[in-house]
């Protein structure tokens, strides 16, 4: 923009005259509704990006996994009630033979199903056990993000 595309406004300010040049609309309704025009094709774009995102985020929500126990406490097995106890311990189960997907934790929080390959009992301590993740343990993103209401 150079200074011939400037004028001076009724109030002093200076303003471009590109803008206030709206072929016989009063000054400042025309450039006002190619704003919102403008702006409203900006937000629709932004819808159609979005929702594929969302979509693809509740997707790969499913396909996270949780670990039973966390790789950090691998060692332990885990009680009927789902705490951390120590190997071999009488009526505890071993860790899980593999990581268990969010597909398989949301189904059995929600129908207290057995996970694939894994007794019942066992797999309702990995339940007990999952319910019991805190922020900062492996799982934890994984298990909140099943508890997010879907849209």
């Amino acid at each position: 923009m150079n200074d011939d595309d400037q004028k001076p406004c009724e109030d002093g300010a200076i303003a471009d005259h590109a803008v206030h040049s709206g072929g016989g609309d009063p000054a400042g309704v025309a450039p006002n509704r190619r704003r919102l025009l403008m702006l409203g094709a900006i937000s629709a774009s932004a819808v159609v990006t979005i929702r594929p995102a969302l979509a693809q985020t509740a997707g790969s929500v499913l396909n996270c996994e949780i670990q039973v126990p966390d790789l950090s406490r691998a060692g332990n097995w885990i009680s009927p009630e789902g705490q951390l106890v120590a190997p071999a311990t009488p009526g505890a189960f071993p860790p899980a033979p593999r990581a268990l997907t969010g597909e398989e934790v949301r189904s059995a929080l929600n129908s207290r199903t057995a996970y694939r390959g894994i007794e019942y009992d066992a797999s309702q301590a990995y339940t007990k056990y999952i319910r019991r993740l805190q922020l900062g343990t492996s799982g934890f993103t994984c298990y909140a993000s099943l508890q997010m209401p879907r849209g």
